[in-house]
């Protein structure tokens, strides 16, 4: 097995410059080529850090653990592939978990005592209180996916306003003009920047925004029936509607076939982000696939920073944007 020394002799370099290079220390003085030859010498000899002796000297572990609140729900399924292959190339192990609610951190907790873990990726649940964030926060580098805390930068998001405007857009572009919102909770962060989103694009279009037309009852599908109640049962009710999540669509399409709306002859649908299910609908859902697996990789990038005392920015991945999936969801009224 190679070793520091190894590396070191051929390089040309100190033993102490190539541990430094290789655990990436942000204080280390390096060229950008002695740096290149140090990574190189390491891949090329098979170089492998010994995990035990580096979490003694500096009492890290190189664990890190994902928290998301359902793990058998297929959106995490992306989010997961990225955080882990991300992981895995710059050295870390992840440990996955699932927190219905942070309120009750007796887990957490246990992890942060017994020194098992360096910090967290968390996607709280939508109802989720800014003072258990706080407070798990307060013990542990923490980043948060697709959530943030006023005046505490270093969360990574994705474009939630993009992702509304793309799917209102679409339904413009075919003709509808009497447009409803099926969203999160008011408390979630991604539900009202998806209905600054919506709101954009009816503007743009010259369409003024209709409370009637809007429910904020939440992600799961079992808050599809009573939201497609209520916006069924106004007045002048739509003829197309944007659910912001997934999972929710899939309960529209059920709750609507049960009320006899035909979709999409009487009434057309689209979800927020895909998923296999999607495809297994009836009809099959159109849908805005949202880059949950680079969202994964800036999530562990971000934290790495923290960890490494980096400054903290809030960050959005645009760099993929928001995917139409057209399916047989959505019909054309032109």
């Amino acid at each position: 097995m190679a070793r520091l020394v190894d590396i070191a002799e051929l390089a040309g370099v100190s033993v102490g410059l190539v541990s430094r290079v290789l655990n990436d220390d942000p204080a280390t003085r390096a060229t950008p080529e002695t740096r290149e030859r140090i990574m190189r010498l390491a891949s090329e000899l098979g170089y492998r850090p010994h995990y035990a002796a580096r979490a003694l000297k500096f009492a890290r572990t190189n664990t890190i653990a994902l928290v998301v609140p359902d793990l058998t729900n297929a959106f995490f399924a992306e989010l997961t592939r990225g955080v882990e292959d991300e992981s895995r190339r710059l050295g870390y192990t992840v440990l996955l978990g699932r927190s219905e609610s942070l309120t009750d951190q007796t887990q957490i907790s246990r992890l942060l005592d017994e020194g098992r873990v360096d910090g967290f990726l968390l996607q709280g649940r939508d109802d989720e209180t800014t003072q258990s964030l706080t407070r798990l926060i307060g013990r542990a580098p923490v980043v948060l996916i697709n959530s943030r805390i006023e005046n505490r930068p270093g969360n990574v998001m994705i474009d939630d306003r993009a992702a509304a405007r793309t799917a209102t857009e679409y339904l413009l572009e075919r003709g509808h003009r009497k447009i409803g919102l099926i969203n999160g909770l008011p408390t979630s962060l991604t539900a009202r920047r998806r209905e600054e989103g919506y709101k954009e694009a009816l503007q743009a279009a010259g369409i003024s925004p209709s409370a009637d037309r809007i429910t904020r009852l939440g992600y799961e599908v079992s808050s599809a029936a009573p939201a497609v109640d209520w916006v069924m049962s106004r007045r002048d009710p739509p003829s197309a509607l944007v659910v912001a999540n997934v999972n929710a669509a899939l309960g529209v399409l059920t709750h609507a076939r049960h009320l006899g709306h035909r979709v999409p002859k009487d009434l057309s649908v689209i979800g927020i982000h895909d998923a296999w299910t999607a495809d297994h609908t009836w009809p099959p859902l159109t849908t805005v696939r949202m880059p949950l697996y680079e969202l994964g990789i800036r999530a562990v990038a971000a934290l790495k920073d923290r960890l490494s005392g980096c400054d903290a920015t809030d960050h959005i991945v645009r760099s993929v944007p928001p995917q139409l999936i057209e399916r047989e969801s959505v019909a054309s009224l032109t």
